[in-house]
């Protein structure tokens, strides 16, 4: 976040011979949220301050009245979801710094009550790469070293329900192959903060197979060690660094608009979904999708089970 130390030291009175300490203090703090949400708590914070330099009014720390007032005005341009992160922003960088939180204000949570009443609108969800729309977006990759990546990334995206995140983080240490698949670490992710870590199963497949995928990516990228998706040039070199989040969710739209699917309608989640989905259908137990899924609620999973079997045993069924 951007708070400064010397607010920090000037709002807490404490002695300079601190300071160090305390630096590293904030430091680990911020750890305690992902990366990628830190960076957005940047992003949103600024915003609000920007509007607030421009009403003259104290951002850090910002009174009740004022978070209400930034909220109405944005509620004309921002979605709901976004001003509800926006939010968390500005309760975050007030609790980084030791100042009230504006945020528990009454008047502040009944505002952001109203936005959402009056401006809140059905979530938009991208459409599943179910098992056949998969198989579908994997014939069309190229037999080349870019193709070879993709359908590997593909295949194993889906197979381990990865969140887009967790897929790029993963290294070749990660990964274990055994004679029934693949055992999959994840060190970290939405639901694992404290990084204590996680391992799951990847099967093998009989159409196409993410462990035979993988395997051909990795031979003939010559990739033994580090990040296990990488990013390709022009002149077919593979990079050291690892994909981002963005390049998996730019991946899957290319690949469903090559299969003759609507690409907007897709993003990373898609991989996730598709696999949920196509577990739910295929009659699997909602406990080991959560194996694979890593879902801490039940509730979270039963949406999809009830996609997958919303027509079926359906009580108009026969009626008309």
């Amino acid at each position: 976040m951007s708070t400064s130390l010397t607010k920090i030291e000037s709002a807490q009175n404490l002695p300079a011979a601190l300071g160090p300490d305390l630096a590293s203090a904030i430091d680990l703090a911020q750890a305690e949220k992902a990366a990628s949400t830190r960076k957005a708590y940047r992003t949103d914070f600024r915003l609000f301050k920007a509007w607030c330099d421009d009403k003259r009014v104290s951002a850090l720390p910002a009174a009740s009245e004022t978070v209400a007032a930034y909220l109405a005005a944005e509620a004309l341009t921002a979605k709901p979801s976004t001003l509800g992160r926006r939010l968390a922003a500005i309760r975050y960088a007030h609790r980084l710094a030791g100042f009230p939180l504006p945020t528990d204000a009454e008047g502040v949570k009944a505002t952001m009550r109203g936005i959402r009443r009056t401006f809140g609108s059905a979530k938009v969800r991208k459409a599943p790469a179910v098992a056949a729309k998969m198989l579908g977006m994997v014939a069309k990759a190229p037999d080349k070293l870019a193709g070879m990546r993709d359908r590997a990334l593909l295949l194993l995206g889906f197979a381990g329900a990865f969140r887009r995140s967790e897929l790029v983080a993963l290294d070749v240490a990660d990964i274990e192959e055994t004679e029934a698949g693949l055992r999959a670490t994840i060190r970290h992710s939405k639901t694992d903060q404290e990084g204590q870590g996680v391992t799951i199963a990847i099967a093998r497949g009989d159409i196409a197979c993410p462990v035979r995928a993988l395997r051909d990516w990795l031979g003939a990228a010559d990739i033994d060690a580090g990040p296990l998706f990488r990013p390709i040039n022009k002149a077919d070199r593979v990079a050291q660094a690892r994909l981002t989040d963005r390049s998996v969710a730019n991946i899957v739209k290319a690949y469903a608009e090559r299969a003759g699917f609507e690409a907007s309608t897709f993003s990373g989640h898609s991989l996730r979904s598709g696999f949920l989905t196509s577990a739910a259908a295929n009659g699997a137990s909602i406990f080991k999708m959560m194996d694979v899924s890593r879902h801490k609620s039940v509730e979270t999973l039963r949406g999809y089970v009830r996609d997958a079997e919303i027509f079926k045993d359906h009580a108009g069924a026969g009626l008309l």
